[in-house]
């Protein structure tokens, strides 16, 4: 991902859903593909597709209730962000066995290399903050989400 591309840049307009109430992964990873289709004009069948492709390789589970589904797909110039926040956590093979309710689901174009790594290493060290996991945990809705995170990358830059 070009240093030009912020994270307001690669979250759609409404590739954010805050208080779905899924009880599986798999529920999960559908609404995330189902939001990249809607907002990035990709086929949710093959996001969906790779990202439980990613998913079997190693659960994105980072731990502290937060997951980083990742996939490069066919169809996009550059990596896209979808993020859901779910109403109650659910078990995701997270690292530390806890269940995970917040999902920052990055997807990269099919030839990406190094962009695709970078941008989940940026995404990554926002979520280590304690305190602006806790604040997306009570941002009431899709704009606060993303308020917090344009806030919060701008103040680490």
């Amino acid at each position: 991902m070009p240093d030009s591309h912020s994270i307001a840049d690669l979250i759609g307009p409404s590739a954010v859903a805050v208080g779905f109430g899924a009880k599986t992964a798999r529920q999960v990873m559908n609404l995330i593909a189902d939001k990249a289709a809607q907002n990035f004009g990709l086929d949710a069948a093959s996001v969906l597709a790779a990202l439980l492709e990613r998913e079997q390789a190693g659960s994105t589970g980072l731990g502290k209730g937060v997951a980083t589904p990742h996939a490069r797909v066919s169809g996009l110039t550059f990596s896209r962000l979808v993020i859901v926040r779910l109403d109650q956590p659910i078990p995701f093979d997270a690292i530390d066995g806890l269940p995970v309710d917040l999902f920052f689901a990055l997807l990269s174009p099919a030839d990406s290399g190094v962009e695709h790594l970078r941008a989940l290493a940026r995404i990554s060290r926002l979520l280590r903050r304690g305190d602006l996991r806790e604040q997306l945990r009570r941002a009431t809705d899709t704009d606060a989400i993303r308020f917090l995170l344009v806030q919060s990358e701008a103040a680490a830059a």
